[in-house]
């Protein structure tokens, strides 16, 4: 079944801003704000999007409830997340998928939202965006154009095309694939498996992504996404940003070794160089839409997300 798309955003709508993992920054999050009602947007802020719980900002319960009543307010047309970091996984289980698949609204968000990605798009069959974040993105003083650009997607339907005018792109296995777009986070997408929100890659183009970790602690993902047949299941693999997973000690293979060994193994379609995840720009695209790859071409074609 095709996840169900969000309608566009217009002038003077009303987004919601959360925190269901870590707590923002504050002053950025301030910004990220402001750049929001730049866009003739109103904004209303989550009751515990300031809490700060150790890492995660509030409790478990005080951030289901920001989740639920963005979803439940008919006033909120679009759910923008103002950091990732950790803990949305810890509310998976408690959320109400009932109440989101009754209310499509854009869901905006990756790194540790990631979880939550995979959830919804599943549980509730919703489309999702893998985008910049206020606190953690774009409300930062070096935020660069093409991230605040890529809301822009919300306003009008039309497909979005990623050639090497946005940025290098290097194919890793030769071929074409299409599917229906999925993943993020490569530790989120790992920490799902063995679950009931375990990511569902047959058919589907699937994008990873990660920041600060190790050659070693990718190959242990990789690994692991392997063996439960996720990347052989995968129609053609994107590989986004990996930012800051350098090497800690002499004696070790590098990342670029560690992703084509297994996106090889695999043998599906693969470019790597999509700058999607922890980088600036950090290009925004819908999640649970239909794309299709072509190496040969250096060019990924993703639908449109909203209707």
């Amino acid at each position: 079944m095709n996840a169900v798309k969000p309608n566009r955003l217009k002038v003077g709508d009303t987004v919601g801003v959360i925190a269901p993992a870590s707590p923002p920054n504050q002053e950025n999050l301030v910004r990220g704000i402001t750049f929001l009602k730049d866009l003739g947007l109103k904004v209303k802020g989550g009751k515990h999007v300031s809490r700060i719980n150790g890492y995660l900002a509030g409790s478990d319960q005080e951030r289901l409830e920001d989740f639920h009543e963005m979803f439940a307010d008919p006033d909120v047309k679009a759910i923008i997340c103002a950091c990732g970091g950790f803990g949305t996984g810890r509310i998976a289980e408690q959320i109400d998928y009932e109440l989101v698949k009754r209310n499509p609204k854009i869901f905006w968000g990756y790194s540790d939202i990631t979880f939550l990605h995979t959830a919804i798009r599943q549980q509730a069959e919703q489309v999702t965006f893998h985008g910049p974040m206020l606190a953690s993105d774009i409300g930062k003083e070096d935020t660069h154009q093409m991230s605040k650009k890529g809301f822009m997607q919300l306003f009008e339907p039309s497909s979005f095309v990623y050639t090497e005018q946005i940025s290098p792109l290097d194919v890793l296995v030769d071929g074409e694939a299409s599917g229906e777009i999925v993943g993020g986070n490569l530790s989120l997408l790992v920490s799902t498996l063995a679950t009931e929100y375990e990511i569902e890659t047959k058919g589907k183009l699937l994008l990873i992504e990660d920041v600060n970790e190790e050659p070693r602690s990718v190959d242990r993902m990789l690994n692991q996404l392997y063996m439960a047949g996720k990347l052989k299941d995968a129609s053609g693999i994107l590989v986004g940003d990996f930012c800051d997973c350098t090497p800690q000690r002499n004696l070790t293979l590098s990342l670029e070794e560690v992703i084509a060994h297994y996106v090889q193994l695999a043998d599906r379609p693969a470019m790597k160089g999509f700058m999607m995840g922890h980088c600036n720009p950090n290009i925004a695209i819908p999640l649970g839409v239909q794309a299709s790859m072509n190496t040969y071409e250096k060019k990924l074609i993703v639908d449109s997300g909203i209707l």
